[in-house]
């Protein structure tokens, strides 16, 4: 992957919900974990806040994780047997708030979600849509500058893919986030405000990957 083309990319992104899109395969995790200092690049380097994440001390690296990126992947990854609350409240207690607090701060990102009534519910006894918006609170209850979403409508249907994705517009908008989107879905896609396709381990505009493949629009495949 050529790690000094996401880099510069990744930059210019910021204040932006970029989404970006990619052929088949999983190319687009590769992308967000080295953005969020899950992996290391095999070259180039990769720059937050206009410093190296590779100069980062191995210590510091899971706070830098807690406290600057909030992940949303495809599937919730909820602990089906807790409630709404404590899973939203996870990151919290791994920084180490006392429970109480991060009690309290994961029913406020709850009801900024539109579950505050839903709350105590374990997470095994809830919808696929609402699932996803307990991640999407659990993401952001640690108040990230970025959120990074691996195909976060991936496993819902249309109406529930609709409804959480207006949901992340409408919070990258309020919390003034910047929020990359990696899917395959261009419709999606079309609602944010910069499309980048990953081709051959580079991101290009989507203007410009569809000139060098010869094809436009479509979803990719």
């Amino acid at each position: 992957m050529a790690n000094d083309k996401l880099t510069r990319k990744s930059q210019e992104a910021l204040s932006e919900a970029v989404q970006q899109a990619a052929a088949a395969g999983n190319p687009n995790v590769d992308g967000l974990h080295l953005l969020a200092a899950l992996d290391t690049p095999t070259s180039g380097t990769v720059y937050f806040a206009k410093k190296a994440i590779e100069s980062i001390h191995d210590a510091e690296l899971a706070e830098f994780r807690n406290r600057a990126i909030g992940f949303l992947w495809q599937r919730h990854q909820l602990l089906p047997d807790f409630t709404a609350a404590e899973n939203v409240a996870m990151p919290l207690l791994v920084r180490g708030e006392d429970f109480a607090s991060a009690l309290g701060m994961a029913r406020k990102w709850l009801a900024e979600v539109g579950l505050e009534n839903r709350a105590d519910h374990r997470a095994g006894e809830l919808s696929g849509g609402e699932q996803q918006r307990v991640a999407i609170a659990r993401a952001l209850v640690t108040g990230p500058s970025v959120l990074l979403a691996d195909e976060p409508t991936g496993d819902l249907d249309e109406q529930n893919a609709w409804a959480v994705f207006e949901l992340l517009e409408r919070l990258h908008r309020t919390h003034k986030l910047t929020s990359l989107i990696a899917t395959h879905n261009l419709a999606l896609a079309a609602r944010c405000d910069r499309i980048l396709a990953l081709e051959h381990g580079v991101l290009r505009t989507r203007e410009a990957a569809a000139s060098a493949s010869g094809t436009l629009g479509g979803e990719a495949s």
